[in-house]
């Protein structure tokens, strides 16, 4: 499935869940992940971004589409960061 998720994060664990994310998905922009992830993967983001966060203050938005097909997906100026990852 095609997941994009996006954040409002406090404090020094923003670093933290960035490093994190970009394991799995492509860093956008600030604040933004997409890329397409398995079920299995999906739980285990959303796993451990849970132990991650504060759940009082901060917030995450995951969306999911089956395939990026079905997403319009429009780019207004510059792009923040390439969709390619190193590894």
């Amino acid at each position: 499935m095609y997941c994009i998720i996006v954040y409002d994060i406090s404090g020094d664990v923003v670093v933290k869940v960035c490093h994190f994310l970009r394991r799995y998905m492509n860093w956008i922009q600030n604040s933004v992940f997409e890329g397409e992830l398995t079920k299995s993967q999906l739980y285990e983001i959303k796993t451990r971004l849970k132990t991650m966060i504060n759940t009082e203050t901060d917030s995450l938005l995951i969306y999911t589409v089956n395939s990026q097909k079905e997403l319009s997906r429009e780019q207004i100026g510059t792009p923040k960061r390439g969709t390619d990852r190193i590894i």
